[in-house]
């Protein structure tokens, strides 16, 4: 049975469906000798080949994994980055079929909760827009924030690219200094920025945003900024069923293997100091 080559190239791991559309509209992809157009399907006898390299539809390693990320402020969302800024990819474990799939960005200001996975179609339904998966932030704004307000941001607001609103606005009690208020907010979409437009289009400047939520997955607090923790196999099935994907039976992990207990929080700690200290020993003197 045919299948359409960027979703086959997803499966296989090698990125999300529209980035392997880009790299076919790029001609980087051939099926049997001639490249390939979007559109293509292919079967599992056609030579597929990324980059002149045989693509490997088979791998030893077929589960889906999934991990989560706790990304600090100040690093970007690419995998590489001509200006030499951190980059999440830097962080993550090595992985020996595929590689690490971004499900979602954050912009360079955003701190919060980062998912990986190396199932390309996992990856494609939890981001696109048919399958309206809850995304949660922690934002703090600085400046008036009325009732109304708040109700036009749960109806809807125009932004430049179209109407924007929040399925939930809830005040965070005790955690308010002066003109600055936090808020939990819940979207179901991942336009670039959208949290930070809705609230500018009130007149309110957003002074610190985190993400607390993607989906059934939620920002474990005792992770450390700049540290990850791999998903088990219960949470890895809550996001697939969400995503209509069939359940997986393994995983890469055991059970006790994702807790994150007090020897491996130390361990991410020391790493993630190292990791400082390389980056600060880069960059040039003034």
């Amino acid at each position: 049975m045919s299948e359409k080559l960027q979703k086959v190239l997803a499966n296989a791991g090698i990125g999300s469906r529209r980035e392997m559309e880009r790299w076919i509209e790029a001609g980087r992809i051939s099926v049997n000798g001639s490249i390939a157009t979007l559109g293509a399907r292919v079967e599992t006898s056609d030579d597929i080949r990324v980059d002149g390299e045989p693509l490997r539809q088979n791998p030893a390693e077929t589960f889906c994994r999934v991990i989560m990320y706790n990304k600090p402020e100040g690093e970007i969302c690419s995998r590489k980055d001509p200006e030499g800024r951190t980059t999440v990819f830097e962080r993550l474990p090595n992985i020996k079929h595929g590689r690490w799939i971004s499900i979602g960005r954050l912009d360079i200001n955003t701190s919060g909760l980062l998912l990986f996975t190396n199932d390309g179609e996992l990856a494609n339904r939890l981001m696109h827009p048919r399958h309206v998966v809850e995304r949660e932030y922690a934002v703090r704004v600085f400046g008036d924030v009325d009732d109304a307000m708040i109700r036009r941001l749960k109806k809807g607001v125009m932004l430049e690219d179209g109407e924007a609103k929040f399925i939930d606005v809830k005040r965070r009690k005790g955690e308010d200094t002066g003109l600055n208020q936090w808020f939990s907010v819940t979207i179901a979409e991942g336009r670039n920025r959208e949290v930070r437009r809705m609230w500018e289009s009130q007149e309110v400047q957003v002074s610190r945003l985190m993400r607390t939520r993607y989906g059934s997955v939620e920002l474990n607090k005792r992770l450390p900024q700049g540290a990850w923790v791999e998903l088990e196999l219960k949470e890895i099935n809550q996001l697939r069923s969400t995503v209509q994907l069939p359940p997986e039976t393994e995983t890469k992990i055991k059970k006790e293997q994702g807790k994150l207990d007090h020897v491996r929080l130390s361990r991410m700690r020391r790493s993630i100091q190292k990791h400082k200290a390389r980056n600060t020993k880069k960059k040039p003197a003034k």
